[in-house]
C-alpha cells in the first residue's frame, strides 16, 4: 500500500506550507479504535500537542463522537508539542517518529457518599473486576451496579454497603463475636466470607449472606485468629490456597489459613482468657463460642512496625511487605524465611503491585511514592518516583483494567490517580507525575486535571 502524506497544523486543518513537520506513524494495541486503513506515515507540524493529536485521530476515524485520546512515544506520555519533545530529546525532525494513541483516562466522577459514625479505617469492593469476584468466577461475581462495598470502621463494625449507600447489615458488637476495638482493616475473600483486624491484635473471619433480593443480609462470625502482640493494621488474602497475610504493630507478619481444620490452635497467652486475668481494665470477653486458631508461621525480621504486606501477583508463595524501619522484604512462605531486604530513605507505609511492570509500589511518610523492582537483577532500588502528594501516602490500589494504572491516598486529604506513563526524567531518575488529584470536600467529585490540557 502507498505511503499516505497528510500535512496537519495545530488545529487540525491541512496548511498548504507548515513551518516544521515532522512525520509520525500512528499505531494503537486497541483494535476497536485502530484505524480501518494504515495510512502510513503522516507529516504533522511539529507544534502539535496532544489535543490537536486525538482531533487528527478522531477525524481519521470518522468518530461519530469525539473520543480523547493520549499519546506515547517510546513508552512516556507526549505532555509538550512534538517539537519541544524532539528538542528535549535530541531526536532529529527528519526521523519518524512511533506514536500509540490510547484512550485518556477520564476524570473520577463523584457517585455517592457513605456516612459512618467514625474514622472509615479500611475498605474493599466485592464486583466483576475485584480479587475476590475474579476468585469466584460467574458464581459469584457482581454485575455493573450490583457491586458490594466492605467497610471497617473505628466504631469496631463492618458495615456491607450497596451502591445506592445503603448499609446491608452491619457486624455484631463485641459481646456477640464482634471485634472489641477499632478495626483498621478488612477484606472479601469470596462473596460469602470476610475478614477483618484492628486494635484487639485479632482477625475474625465472617460468613455473608444476603437474600435475592438483598433486603436481608447477615455477617456471622467463624473463626477468631490469634497470634500478634499489637494491632493488625493490614490483611492480605488468597482465597485459592486458602490463606491469609497480616501486618502488625508488633514488628511481625501472620500467615494464617481461612480453614477452621488447617489452623492450629490458638496461643494460650493471647486469649482473651488470659488478657482478662492480666488487666482487670480490659474486657475482651464475649458471649460466644466462636472458634479460636493460632497462626501457620509468623514472620520476624522488621525492626519497626509492619506497615502493610501483599502476596507475589504470580506466586502465592512468595510474599512481600513494607515497614516503619524503611525495608521492602521479599518472603519465602514455604520456609517462613526473608529471602530479600531492599532498604529506602523514609518509612514505608503502604504497598500494591503492579505484575505486568514487575514493579512494586510503595506509599512513604516523605509524601512520594516509589516504584521498587523486587527482582534480584534490579541495579537500583527506586525505578520510578511519583509526586504530588503533601503528607504521608498511606493507602495504594492498582487499577484492574489498566497495566500502569494506580491510585493513592494520603493524609493531605486528596486521592491521586496515576498512570506510571505519565513521567519525565530528571536528575534523580524517573519522576511521574498524577493525572487527577480528587479532593475530599469536593461534593460534585470532580478530578482536577493536574497535566497541561495540549
Amino acid at each position: 500500500m502507498a505511503t499516505e502524506t497528510i500535512i496537519a497544523s495545530a488545529n487540525g486543518m491541512a496548511t498548504p506550507d507548515p513551518p516544521s513537520q515532522v512525520r509520525v506513524q500512528l499505531s494503537t494495541r486497541h483494535p476497536d479504535i485502530s484505524l480501518p486503513e494504515n495510512p502510513g506515515p503522516i507529516l504533522v507540524n511539529t507544534n502539535l500537542r496532544r489535543y490537536a493529536l486525538s482531533t487528527l485521530v478522531n477525524t481519521l476515524l470518522q468518530s461519530e463522537k469525539p473520543i480523547p485520546f493520549e499519546f506515547l512515544i517510546n513508552g512516556t506520555f507526549l505532555r509538550t508539542s512534538l517539537d519541544e519533545y524532539l528538542t528535549a530529546n535530541g531526536i532529529s525532525a527528519e526521523t519518524t517518529l512511533a506514536v500509540e494513541y490510547v484512550r485518556a483516562i477520564i476524570p473520577p466522577l463523584y457517585l455517592a457518599s457513605f456516612e459512618h459514625d467514625d474514622w472509615v479505617s479500611a475498605v474493599d469492593v466485592l464486583s466483576e473486576t475485584s480479587p475476590a469476584g475474579k476468585w469466584a468466577g460467574s458464581a459469584g461475581a457482581r454485575m455493573l451496579g450490583q457491586e458490594r462495598i466492605l467497610s471497617g470502621s473505628y466504631d469496631g463494625l463492618l458495615r456491607v454497603w450497596s451502591m445506592s449507600s445503603e448499609v446491608l447489615v452491619t457486624s455484631p458488637s463485641a459481646g456477640s463475636g464482634g471485634h472489641t476495638s477499632s478495626i483498621k482493616a478488612a477484606k472479601y475473600i469470596s462473596p460469602s466470607h470476610v475478614a477483618s483486624a484492628g486494635l484487639d491484635r485479632t482477625i475474625r473471619l465472617w460468613k455473608y449472606s444476603e437474600d435475592s433480593e438483598a433486603s436481608n443480609a447477615s455477617l456471622s462470625p467463624q473463626i477468631e485468629l490469634y497470634g500478634h502482640k499489637a494491632s493488625i493494621d493490614s490483611l492480605a488474602v488468597h482465597q485459592p490456597s486458602s490463606r491469609i497475610l497480616s501486618a502488625s504493630a508488633d514488628h511481625s507478619l501472620g500467615l494464617w489459613s481461612t480453614r477452621k481444620s488447617d489452623a492450629p490452635a490458638a496461643p494460650t497467652s493471647l486469649l482473651p482468657s488470659a488478657t482478662s486475668r492480666s488487666s482487670k481494665r480490659r474486657k475482651t470477653g464475649t458471649s460466644t463460642s466462636t472458634p479460636q486458631r493460632g497462626p501457620l508461621s509468623v514472620l520476624k525480621s522488621h525492626t519497626a512496625p509492619v506497615s502493610d504486606t501483599i502476596f507475589a501477583p504470580n506466586d502465592h508463595t512468595v510474599a512481600y511487605s513494607t515497614s516503619w524501619d524503611h525495608s521492602l522484604k521479599t518472603w519465602d512462605l514455604p520456609t517462613s524465611t526473608c529471602v530479600d531486604t531492599r532498604s529506602t530513605s523514609h518509612s514505608l507505609l503502604s504497598l500494591t503491585a503492579l505484575p505486568s511492570l514487575s514493579l512494586l509500589v510503595a506509599g512513604t511518610s516523605a509524601r512520594h511514592i516509589t516504584l521498587i523492582d523486587p527482582r534480584a537483577s534490579a541495579t537500583t532500588v527506586s525505578a520510578m518516583t511519583l509526586r504530588g502528594h503533601t503528607n504521608a501516602v498511606v493507602s495504594l490500589a492498582a487499577d484492574p483494567e489498566s497495566n500502569y494504572g494506580l491510585v493513592s491516598g494520603s493524609h493531605d486529604g486528596t486521592c491521586r490517580v496515576w498512570d506510571v506513563r505519565s513521567s519525565r526524567s530528571e536528575k534523580e531518575g524517573r519522576v511521574g507525575e498524577s493525572l487527577y488529584v480528587v479532593e475530599r470536600e469536593s461534593l460534585k467529585g470532580e478530578g482536577k486535571r493536574l497535566v497541561e490540557k495540549a
